[in-house]
C-alpha cells in the first residue's frame, strides 16, 4: 500500500494537504529526539532504561487488560445484530474478492518479525520457559514455548489492529470523514478534534507509528547483517547496520516518492510466494510429523490456558521477562495500529463488521501460529533430538536464530539468501507504507501528500532508526518503543468507546427513522392495514 488509498469526501482540494500544526510539531520533537539519540546517547539510554521500569511497573497491566477487553469488545460486535453493519455505505459491497482480501490481508502480516522472531521467541522460550512453568529443554518447555510465542503473535494484537481499522472505516467510508485517528473521536469529542485536543491525538498517532516503524527497520538491519555475515563474512557490527539502513532508507523513499504502486505490489507478491517457499521447504525437509503433533497440542494448552495468560501480571516477579517480550510485542502492536488500521480500512470498504472481525482475526492469526510452528518447532526439534546449539546460540545473538536453523538442513546458502532477501522486500515495502502513512496523517490526512513531506518522513525514519540502533542497538529499539506506545493505549481505549457510542446512535437513529416512516404510512393506510416494525 504506497499511497493508494480510496478518496474520502470532506475538505475542499485547496485545503487537503496543507502543513499545519501537527505536522510541525511532530517533525520538530521527532528531529530534537534524533539529536539527543546521536549527541547525548548515554542520557538518552538512562531515560528510556527509568521510563522503561517506570511505565512497566505502574502499568504493565494495563497492555494486558486493554488488549484483552478489546479482543472480547470484537467478538461481542461480530455476533450481534451490528456485526451486518457495512464499513461504508447502506449499497457498498467488497472492492475485493474474499480471496483477494485474505491475500492483501496476509501481504500486511508477512513482515521483519516473522523472520526475526520466527525462531527467535520459540527457541529463547525453550531454553528458558516463561514464568518458570517447566524446566528447560524438556518436552514441556517445548510446548509452553510454542503456547506464549502464539500468545505473543496471535489474537491480541490482531484485535488491536481490527479495532484501529474498524474505526478508520467506519469514519471514514460511512461518516465521510478525513483519515485522521483524530477524526475518529468525533462521537466523543465534537468539533473539538478539529482543535488543539485532536491535534494532540494525532501528534501521538505520528509518534507511535513513527517508533514502531524504526523498530521493524532497527531489527530487519539486524537480521540482513547477521544474514550477511554468515553467507559473506560481513563484520557484524554498527557500521554495517548504519549502512543497511542508510541503503534501504533510500530505496523505500524513492519507492514513496514516485508512488510506484507496481513495484510495491510486486514487492508483496513476490515477498510472499519467497515466505511460502521457504515455509513449503522447511516444512518438507523438517520434523514434519513432529510438527504437526506440536501443533496440535501446543494450540490446545495456549486455548485451555488462554485467560490466565491474557491477564498474567508482575505481581510476584517476571517483569524483566515481561519487557523483553510480552510488554514489548504488545507495545508495538499498538505503535502499528495507525498504519495498520489504515491499510485494513483501505482494502475493507463494503464488507460487514462481523465478516471483518472473523477475517481480521482467524486468519492472521492462524498464519502466524503455523509459521512459528514450522521453523520454532524445527529448532526446537534440532535441539532436543539431534544435539544441536541453535538455543546457545540464539542467546549470544538473537538475530543469529533463522540462519543458525536454516544451516541444519540442504541447501542452506541458499535458504539462508532467501531468508535475506526475503526481510529487504519486507523492508522496503513495510517502510514505504508507514512513510505514507505518516505523511498523510501530518498532511491533514490528504491522500497524496506532498513529495518534500514523503522525503522528510522517509529521512528521519531512517535516521531515528540509526540513532536508536547506536544508542543501544535491540535493548533501545524495545525500550523506547514500550515507552513511546503507552500514552497511545488511552488513545485506543478511547477509540473503541467512541466506535462504540457512534454505532449506537446510528441505530437508534435508524430504527427512530424506520419508525417514524412507518408511522406516516399507517396514516396514509389507515387502520385497516396494521403496521409491523421489521426486527433490525
Amino acid at each position: 500500500m504506497s499511497g493508494h488509498t480510496a478518496s474520502t469526501p470532506d475538505a475542499p482540494d485547496s485545503e487537503r494537504g496543507r502543513l499545519g500544526s501537527v505536522f510541525w510539531t511532530s517533525v520538530g520533537i521527532a528531529a530534537l529526539f534524533v539529536a539527543w539519540a546521536m549527541l547525548f546517547t548515554d542520557s538518552l539510554t538512562e531515560v528510556t532504561n527509568s521510563s522503561l521500569n517506570w511505565v512497566t511497573k505502574s502499568f504493565g497491566w494495563a497492555y494486558l487488560v486493554l488488549t484483552l477487553a478489546l479482543l472480547v469488545f470484537l467478538v461481542f460486535l461480530a455476533f450481534s445484530p451490528y456485526g451486518n453493519t457495512r464499513l461504508g455505505k447502506d449499497h457498498d459491497r467488497p472492492e475485493f474478492s474474499t480471496p483477494t482480501w485474505f491475500a492483501m490481508i496476509l501481504s500486511a502480516v508477512m513482515g521483519i518479525g516473522l523472520v526475526s522472531y520466527g525462531v527467535a521467541e520459540p527457541i529463547s522460550h525453550f531454553a528458558t520457559p516463561p514464568h518458570g512453568l517447566a524446566e528447560p529443554g524438556t518436552p514441556e518447555a517445548a510446548i509452553r514455548a510454542m503456547q506464549y510465542s502464539y500468545f505473543d503473535w496471535g489474537l491480541h494484537a490482531w484485535a488491536i489492529f481490527a479495532v484501529f481499522g474498524l474505526g478508520i472505516a467506519y469514519s471514514t467510508f460511512r461518516k465521510g470523514r478525513r483519515a485522521l485517528v483524530s477524526q475518529l473521536f468525533h462521537p466523543l469529542l465534537g468539533e473539538r478534534v478539529n482543535g488543539p485536543v485532536g491535534k494532540a491525538i494525532d501528534v501521538l498517532a505520528v509518534f507511535a507509528t513513527l517508533f514502531g516503524t524504526t523498530t521493524s527497520l532497527g531489527l530487519g538491519a539486524l537480521q540482513v547483517n547477521n544474514g550477511l555475515g554468515t553467507l559473506f563474512g560481513m563484520p557484524v557490527n554498527s557500521v554495517s547496520q548504519v549502512l543497511i539502513i542508510a541503503f534501504v532508507t533510500a530505496v523505500f523513499t524513492l519507492s514513496a516518492v514516485t508512488g510506484v504502486s507496481k513495484g510495491i505490489k510486486l514487492l508483496s507478491q513476490g515477498s510472499t510466494i519467497l515466505a511460502i517457499a521457504l515455509f513449503v521447504f522447511v516444512l518438507v525437509v523438517g520434523p514434519t510429523v513432529f510438527l504437526a503433533n506440536l501443533y496440535i497440542e501446543s494450540v490446545g494448552t495456549w486455548a485451555s490456558d488462554f485467560f490466565r495468560m491474557s491477564l498474567q501480571g508482575t505481581a510476584f516477579g517476571g517483569l524483566e521477562w515481561m519487557q523483553w517480550w510480552t510488554y514489548f510485542m504488545m507495545a508495538w502492536w499498538v505503535s502499528w495500529g495507525a498504519f495498520v488500521g489504515v491499510f485494513l480500512a483501505r482494502i475493507s470498504r463494503g464488507r460487514t463488521i462481523r465478516g471483518f472481525v472473523m477475517g481480521v482475526l482467524v486468519v492472521p492469526t492462524v498464519v502466524f501460529f503455523t509459521w512459528f510452528t514450522v521453523f520454532g518447532g524445527t529448532a526446537i526439534h534440532v535441539d532436543m533430538f539431534e544435539k544441536g546449539t541453535i538455543a546457545k546460540q540464539t542467546a549470544a545473538d538473537i538475530n543469529s536464530a533463522f540462519f543458525a536453523t536454516l544451516d541444519h538442513f540442504p541447501l542452506a546458502t541458499v535458504t539462508s539468501a532467501i531468508a535475506i532477501v526475503l526481510v529487504v522486500m519486507f523492508f522496503v515495502s513495510g517502510a514505504d507504507a508507514n512513510t505514507y502513512v505518516l505523511s498523510m496523517m501530518t498532511s491533514d490526512g490528504s491522500l497524496e501528500p506532498r513529495r518534500p513531506v514523503l522525503v522528510l518522513w522517509g529521512v528521519l525514519t531512517g535516521l531515528t532508526a540509526i540513532a536508536l540502533l547506536l544508542a543501544g542497538g535491540l535493548n533501545a529499539l524495545q525500550n523506547t518503543v514500550i515507552v513511546t506506545s503507552a500514552p497511545f493505549l488511552v488513545i485506543i481505549a478511547g477509540l473503541a468507546l467512541s466506535f462504540w457510542k457512534e454505532l449506537l446512535g446510528d441505530r437508534r437513529a435508524a430504527e427512530q427513522a424506520l419508525a417514524e416512516g412507518e408511522f406516516a404510512l399507517a396514516q396514509d393506510t389507515g387502520p385497516a392495514h396494521p403496521v409491523r416494525t421489521p426486527h433490525l
